[in-house]
């Protein structure tokens, strides 16, 4: 569409049995021409922010080389539309669509591509940079690396857990090398990345669940956290992910150990940023007992899992901030995803009651206010998200917007976690 060239993604839909129900992005909630009628809703509600992300292959086809006009001229009437709706614009560069081009020649499995990163991201920040004030570079780079390169969950669908790691390592460099021109172009503007943060708790306190919790949080957490904010990746999980067979340091294997972390490249990284992105949705925790019958009865009430399957854990998102303002201080974080997903429906009057998903923001907007409360330099809360639309690898049975998406026809529809939300932005009273 308009010269867009193909990502990971569009290459990754085709494969069957890649997405839930083999659907792909093309067209999702259409917010490529329906924008304005989305940032009416978004004023409508009354939010002041609105994250969004570039696509990368929209500005590069081929990842690199020629830019495509027509890519960076719709996201400049997007950032002037909201601009004339008093909607600050919170630009991410990356979210999980690279080039297809460049994937051909290896992807975040090479070096090569966390350069040709901040080539494009030099390349946004040109056009849009002298009216965004907050930039993006990555979000959540472990689904990136992780998702796509070791389980096989996301784009582009490899197992293999050596390269995940370089492409965790090639991930953050990227970011690093943006920031650097991101700030030579735009000085005064805030700059930081976004990752998904999942704080780990163990139930039985045996020394087994110990150590998997341990594992668990080094390679959800520490591994982006400590490269990032203390300029070095955690010592444990290295040995951990070489007894697991993902580096091989003692036989010379093919992935050449750590070879592929360069000298200098922690010093790239680590960078000082404005800002901690943060989307939280869940927790985990290791060793619990619940009998196959309980955590059923749980999933199926609404209450305590969402569609996704994750737990409803609002304390976890207070912990969790705790230990960021202690572990990993930052001048400032801010929640840039957090919400759910159920099973919605338009029921007979039209409308969609979702008091799942109402008491979910409740729930978690309680934390963020005890969260200010302690003094933690939490700056700003978004809701994810503002429409349903493609949700990955699970197509569209997952809905986590705050507004309804008729994919036939394009309808949408304010949920009633919609108004919910719109009466805590304007500060009304929640019972009128």
């Amino acid at each position: 569409m308009d010269g867009r060239g193909p990502s990971i993604w569009d290459t990754f839909c085709l494969t069957p049995g890649r997405v839930a129900d083999h659907s792909d992005g093309t067209v999702a909630c259409d917010h490529y021409h329906l924008w304005e009628k989305d940032l009416d809703l978004m004023k409508d509600l009354g939010v002041t922010a609105y994250r969004f992300s570039v696509a990368w292959p929209r500005i590069y086809p081929e990842g690199r080389g020629k830019v495509q006009a027509k890519g960076l001229d719709f996201y400049n009437r997007l950032v002037d539309g909201m601009l004339a709706r008093g909607i600050a614009p919170w630009v991410t560069l990356y979210h999980w669509d690279l080039p297809q081009a460049l994937q051909n020649y290896g992807g975040w499995i090479v070096r090569a591509t966390a350069e040709s990163f901040a080539d494009y991201a030099a390349t946004v920040v040109k056009s849009l940079g002298d009216r965004v004030q907050h930039w993006i570079t990555l979000n959540e780079p472990f689904c990136s690396a992780v998702l796509g390169h070791r389980t096989g969950e996301h784009a582009p669908g490899f197992r293999d857990g050596g390269l995940a790691l370089r492409a965790a390592h090639h991930l953050l460099l990227g970011h690093g090398l943006a920031l650097a021109r991101m700030r030579e172009l735009a000085p005064n503007a805030q700059h930081g990345i976004t990752l998904n943060l999942t704080p780990i708790y163990v139930e039985q306190d045996s020394p087994e669940a110990q150590r998997a919790a341990e594992f668990t949080d080094g390679d959800l957490n520490r591994w982006y956290l400590d490269p990032l904010l203390k300029g070095v990746y955690p010592e444990d999980m290295k040995r951990a992910y070489e007894q697991r067979g993902f580096i091989d340091v003692l036989h010379g294997g093919s992935d050449q150990g750590w070879l592929f972390i360069k000298e200098g490249d922690l010093q790239i990284i680590s960078q000082p940023v404005d800002f901690l992105g943060v989307n939280f949705y869940t927790h985990g925790v290791i060793g619990r007992t619940r009998s196959p019958e309980q955590e059923k009865l749980l999933r199926q009430d609404g209450n305590q899992y969402t569609v996704m399957g994750w737990e409803i854990a609002p304390q976890a998102l207070e912990d969790l901030l705790v230990r960021l303002d202690k572990d990993y201080p930052c001048p400032a974080y801010y929640i840039t995803e957090n919400g759910a997903a159920f099973d919605d429906r338009v029921e007979s009057d039209g409308q969609i009651h979702d008091h799942h998903r109402v008491e979910y923001f409740r729930r978690h907007l309680e934390k963020v206010s005890g969260i200010c409360q302690r003094g933690i330099p939490l700056k700003g809360y978004f809701a994810w998200s503002i429409m349903d639309n493609f949700e990955w690898a699970f197509g569209y049975e997952k809905r986590f917007g705050l507004v309804h998406v008729d994919y036939k026809d394009q309808r949408r529809r304010p949920k009633d976690s919609y108004y919910f939300y719109q009466k805590i932005i304007l500060k009304e009273p929640l019972g009128s």
